[in-house]
């Protein structure tokens, strides 16, 4: 998991964002359909307490930023010169963990959801990216090269009793939990 995987990862993660319903930035455009009436076009409205946790490098590298769902009040969250990627929110809303190469490598970190509180959680010589919260917000699976090859992992949120889940010699990645649990 090189730099140059983080970005074409991040690369795949905006085309998901525009294929699935746009881009997050806006009002996402819904059609709806009414007996006798076919194309007729509405806007979907976001939630006004929605927010949404992206990387941008408008600040010259990546960094994580957040904003209201409808695309107002952009506020930076992580300011290091190394890259800061992969945003996860936790199911409860409090926190926001991440990949970070900030200690020379891509290590999983967490941070509370106004960018206070930023921790380490893993310290591999491998690559760790691709946070993904538990529903309960108890544990993060992630991906990690810390075994010679990407193999899916999972932690408790605070970074302890790191366990394997996957033993593939070829790459397993992208770990996403199935709500509710």
């Amino acid at each position: 998991m090189s730099h140059e995987s983080l970005r074409v990862g991040l690369i795949c993660a905006v085309l998901v964002m525009i294929l699935v319903g746009g881009t997050g930035m806006g009002t996402a455009s819904t059609q709806v359909f009414k007996e006798g009436e076919v194309g007729k076009s509405e806007r979907a409205q976001p939630n006004p307490s929605w927010e949404l946790a992206f990387v941008s490098e408008r600040d010259g590298n990546q960094e994580i930023y957040v904003m209201n769902a409808d695309g107002s009040n952009v506020r930076r969250l992580t300011n290091n010169p190394a890259a800061d990627v992969y945003p996860a929110w936790s199911p409860d809303g409090e926190r926001i963990a991440f990949a970070s190469e900030r200690d020379g490598n891509s290590e999983i970190y967490v941070m509370n959801a106004d960018g206070s509180v930023q921790q380490r959680l893993t310290n591999s010589p491998g690559l760790d990216g691709f946070p993904a919260w538990s529903p309960d917000g108890t544990r993060i699976a992630f991906v990690s090269e810390r075994d010679g090859n990407p193999e899916v992992y999972v932690m408790n949120a605070d970074g302890s009793n790191v366990q394997r889940l996957t033993t593939d010699p070829l790459s397993d990645s992208m770990p996403a939990w199935k709500p509710g649990g």
